[in-house]
């Protein structure tokens, strides 16, 4: 059996024209060569498989070929492979630093290459960093490294940096095509793009999966068998999907999604696709994006015509729900039941009875709503036929009047029974020869719907500050300004009276849940003075609970006492607030003074506080 060498073995690069993918570095090191103004100290970074070994080699060969002008000769022993992962010591720079001082025997340099060099340890590199600075001019150094940052700085400012970029898919796919070509191999264009897409950039990783994927399908390279041995997601699969969720089908998408599961795929890297399904839908639907698309021709002709049964609006936000279910991915507990959600909206989001749903509802009655209430007190009503219109219409004044107060901070069952009361009030009063001008006027004048303006709007304060109570205090004083004037009572109370309203008044806080503010009017007992109520609390935070609901308060004591002449006075005696006790030795003080057995009790024992 003939010995199999592995693609990236035998088509290596042996010139500089052979190297995919990086053609600006390549024709810099061959402008520098032919012009004699090659660096001693060369470093080549970049992500692995992308050609910096290769490219070293080629320099090592290319400067010595070019000193004796003679291809044949080998300059074998003029190249020095050191590999920095396992040879990092400070013997092992040292043993390299000696063997720099020998001139080569034949050919004009002495090539060193150290691949891995930001393996080398500290001391290594400080033992290195003379010759680096100041090597013999028979001696050039190459540093390969995939991890620059880890390099110190005194070296990289010794060396010429040249940083390797990651070859792209379409020069991937065209040396994959080539090789394919001449081993004799079908190969699918499809397949070759996936197999460039799996290699992430890396050119010995792509030979690598080629060779795999060679040696499962034999000389017919198809789709169908890279997808197969790589369990890769191919772009069938989210076309079908996408089809499915266009047909609001969500049994149908919850299936194939379990079908995709059982054969070994990760949710996450599902819905991490179906995101970038939807992002080459977007880019295909304009004809100067769609070059962005790296697919071959007759997929790129499948992301066209799909992308022109979808809208900007379901791929937005197909987008924004599958790059959030992405996100969540691994904070969910249940990651299977996480995606599902996150498909069965992706559905939802072109079902219009799905899009009615999710409709903000108003508080703000309809014209079916407002119609129907008007017909029901019609019929409970005996009036005669002509006025029947008559309430329509008053019906519809009344309903931009309740749409103006259901943006009012009210109870809607307040409204409801206003708009009634006025359609009955105004049906009774209207007379028949009026109903008839107003009708005939209905008839001629359009309606035209009114909508309310931004003032009319309730202002939102935040709960949770000291300058949102004093906001909410000076809207409930505006509320009283565009309010009319209450009538003025003066009934006669005595401070009995009062006491009484205001333990009423306390009732009713703890009846609505209001502990606190209850505790606080228990605190102390209020005294009249005249018109005054006046109350003295032990601290500044029980008067800041109280005049929170004073206002409530004083329209309670005045609706209960018949006068509006009534007024709070809420003061804090700073002498009482020293009464409260914190510390358990000052509690147990307090407790002795009141029971001195205590003191006993401690001593007997010999208790601890």
């Amino acid at each position: 059996m003939e010995h199999f060498v592995v693609s990236a073995r035998k088509y290596r690069p042996e010139t500089f024209e052979d190297v995919v993918g990086q053609r600006a570095i390549t024709n810099t090191l061959l402008n520098a060569i032919n012009n004699d103004h090659l660096a001693q100290a060369l470093l080549f970074t970049g992500p692995r498989g992308v050609g910096k070994t290769s490219c070293a080699r080629i320099l090592a060969k290319k400067i010595n070929q070019d000193a004796t002008d003679d291809e044949t000769t080998d300059f074998a022993f003029n190249i020095f492979e050191l590999d920095a992962a396992s040879n990092n010591s400070v013997d092992d720079i040292r043993n390299l630093t000696d063997q720099v001082r020998i001139p080569p025997q034949s050919g004009k340099y002495k090539v060193y290459i150290i691949d891995e060099v930001h393996m080398l340890s500290q001391a290594a590199f400080n033992a290195f960093l003379k010759t680096l600075e100041e090597p013999p001019k028979h001696a050039i150094f190459i540093l390969a490294t995939t991890e620059k940052h880890k390099i110190i700085p005194t070296i990289l400012s010794r060396c010429q940096i040249f940083d390797f970029k990651r070859i792209t898919v379409g020069d991937i796919k065209e040396h994959l095509a080539e090789i394919a070509k001449k081993e004799g191999v079908n190969a699918d264009e499809d397949a070759l793009h996936i197999i460039a897409q799996k290699a992430d950039g890396a050119m010995r990783d792509a030979l690598s999966t080629y060779d795999r994927v060679v040696s499962f399908s034999g000389n017919n390279l198809t789709r169908e068998a890279v997808t197969e041995n790589l369990n890769v997601l191919d772009y069938e699969t989210f076309f079908k999907t996408t089809d499915l969720l266009l047909e609001n089908n969500i049994p149908e998408a919850l299936i194939y999604f379990n079908e995709i599961l059982a054969k070994g795929f990760d949710g996450q890297h599902f819905i991490a696709g179906l995101a970038s399904h939807f992002r080459d839908l977007m880019v295909s639907k304009n004809q100067q994006t769609i070059a962005l698309l790296e697919v071959g021709e007759r997929t790129k002709s499948k992301y066209f015509e799909q992308s022109q049964a979808t809208s900007y609006t379901f791929l937005q936000e197909g987008i924004d729900l599958a790059n959030t279910c992405d996100f969540n991915y691994k904070l969910s507990q249940n990651q299977r039941l996480h995606v599902e959600l996150c498909l069965m909206k992706l559905a939802s989001l072109t079902d219009p009875n799905s899009t009615e749903k999710k409709k903000i509802k108003h508080n703000i009655l309809s014209p079916e709503e407002v119609k129907k209430t008007s017909s029901g007190f019609s019929k409970s009503t005996n009036d005669q036929p002509s006025t029947e219109k008559v309430v329509e219409k008053a019906s519809d004044k009344r309903k931009f009047e309740t749409e103006d107060k259901t943006l009012k901070p009210s109870p809607p069952q307040d409204v409801d029974n206003k708009s009634t009361e006025a359609i009955s009030s105004q049906a009774e009063t209207t007379k028949p020869t009026e109903a008839k001008s107003e009708e005939k006027q209905l008839a001629e004048e359009p309606q035209e719907k009114i909508k309310p303006s931004l003032k009319d709007l309730p202002k939102k304060v935040n709960g949770l500050s000291i300058k949102s109570i004093q906001e909410k205090k000076r809207l409930k004083e505006q509320q009283k300004k565009d309010k009319p004037e209450e009538e003025k009572l003066t009934a006669e109370f005595t401070e009995e009276d009062m006491l009484k309203a205001w333990k009423d008044y306390m009732q009713v806080l703890s009846d609505n849940g209001s502990k606190i503010v209850a505790s606080v009017m228990g605190t102390s007992k209020p005294k009249l003075d005249g018109h005054v109520i006046k109350l003295e609390l032990p601290n500044e935070s029980m008067k800041l609970n109280l005049l929170q609901d004073q206002g409530e308060l004083m329209r309670f004591l005045k609706d209960k006492l018949q006068n509006t002449l009534i007024s709070l006075d809420i003061t804090v005696n700073h002498k009482s607030e020293k009464k409260y006790v914190y510390t358990p030795r000052e509690k147990f003080e307090k407790l002795r003074d009141k029971n001195p057995n205590l003191e006993l009790l401690r001593t007997t024992f010999d208790l601890d506080i």
